[in-house]
């Protein structure tokens, strides 16, 4: 016995001055705000798991809280590593990056199933499900930081050479989760983070105007020839009463989402009121759940905490030396931003189905780790004065 406690004393000591690192770098108030969001968020997909079972449903809310928690605890894992390591380190890696995304989209043709949208994005063993195009997003932050920042440094970034080599990058991410996925939902949040980089990175508004015209030329080029009939049906079900004049087609999810959102009123149902079960109603649509059960105080909560979520990372860019760093923030920002604006746009009708989940809310192993390593990455540019052990300079 003492042996083995002798022998775990040396690890101990190695590990020590990584977690000193850690607080010292850590942004904890950014971590605080997101793991109160995780825990909210669980608590709110048991509320509305235990509603669904006793309606009927075959769920299991143990099961949900434990995964969830599970998740949140690797998460926490990912962010500890992330804050530590120097994000450069593993941009200066893209090859190896580029590597790891396309493997996973090659699994995905290989391995991957439909959810209930009809999208073939998940991978599922084992019982346990993956969703790649959570991990793809923060890749793509990553490289396409390092891709904008070289060019900003040593090329002219609004030359037609740069614009053009970033959105070919774009491009073929964009093209490869479409193809191999049908995802429209992630494939728009990576649409969403380029646009919002380039914009920060100052690229000139022209730039844009010319980028708007070509997406609008090419858009009937993707509707006619690689969306489903599904796919472009739930495009435009929000928005074109004739596709489901019944509301028990398109947009079934929709509306009984917005029955569920006006039953929780200010305050949310009592207790044993619960109105409507539908599928999703704890993973793209915990957002209804949670208006039913707390109404619109909890509604308001949830929304407060994204902000300061997405302000906390748009402050930290704001407020690092470096374009890459900011690039990295802002990235990352946009796409809790644009989630959270979709998401919620889904629960009140007003933007299409997608299956955008709403970051640290809705149910998801994949979307939960995936948040918290991304705020890692925003959390490492926080203390920019690199300790030895992880600079490049040496």
């Amino acid at each position: 016995m003492l042996s083995s406690r002798k022998g775990c004393f040396p690890i101990i000591k190695k590990l020590k001055p990584y977690f000193r690192m850690f607080f010292d770098r850590a942004d904890m108030f950014l971590l605080g705000v997101c793991i109160v969001s995780a825990l909210y968020g669980t608590v709110m997909v048991y509320k509305a798991a235990t509603g669904m079972l006793a309606a009927g449903a075959e769920m299991d809310p143990t099961k949900l809280v434990i995964v969830q928690l599970f998740s949140m605890f690797l998460g926490i894992g990912a962010f500890v590593v992330l804050t530590v390591l120097d994000a450069d380190l593993l941009a200066d890696q893209w090859r190896y990056l580029i590597v790891i995304n396309i493997l996973l989209l090659v699994a995905l043709v290989i391995f991957g199933v439909e959810d209930n949208t009809g999208n073939k994005s998940w991978i599922r063993f084992a019982g346990i499900g993956i969703q790649p195009s959570e991990v793809i997003k923060i890749i793509y932050v990553i490289i396409c930081a390092k891709h904008m920042t070289w060019l900003k440094e040593y090329r002219d970034i609004n030359s037609f050479l740069s614009v053009g080599q970033l959105a070919v990058h774009f491009g073929i991410v964009f093209v490869a989760i479409v193809g191999v996925s049908s995802d429209l939902g992630s494939a728009s949040i990576i649409l969403c983070i380029f646009a919002s980089m380039l914009f920060v990175l100052g690229v000139r508004l022209y730039w844009f105007a010319i980028g708007g015209a070509a997406l609008a030329a090419a858009v009937p080029l993707l509707w006619n020839h690689f969306l489903k009939t599904y796919q472009k049906e739930r495009l435009l079900a929000p928005y074109v009463p004739s596709i489901d004049p019944d509301g028990y087609g398109k947009n079934w999810q929709t509306a009984q989402s917005k029955l569920t959102l006006a039953s929780g009123r200010l305050t949310g149902v009592e207790p044993g009121h619960r109105s409507t079960v539908f599928t999703g109603k704890h993973t793209d649509f915990i957002f209804a759940a949670i208006g039913e059960e707390l109404g619109m105080i909890g509604c308001l909560a949830v929304m407060l905490l994204l902000i300061v979520i997405i302000l906390r990372c748009v402050y930290i860019g704001l407020h690092s030396s470096r374009t890459f760093d900011m690039l990295i923030c802002f990235g990352v920002a946009s796409a809790v931003t644009f989630q959270t604006i979709i998401n919620i746009g889904m629960c009140i009708g007003i933007t299409p189905v997608i299956g955008i989940t709403l970051p640290f809310f809705s149910y998801g192993g994949s979307s939960m780790m995936t948040m918290f390593a991304a705020m890692g990455l925003v959390s490492g540019v926080r203390f920019k004065l690199k300790p030895k052990l992880f600079s490049l300079a040496g």
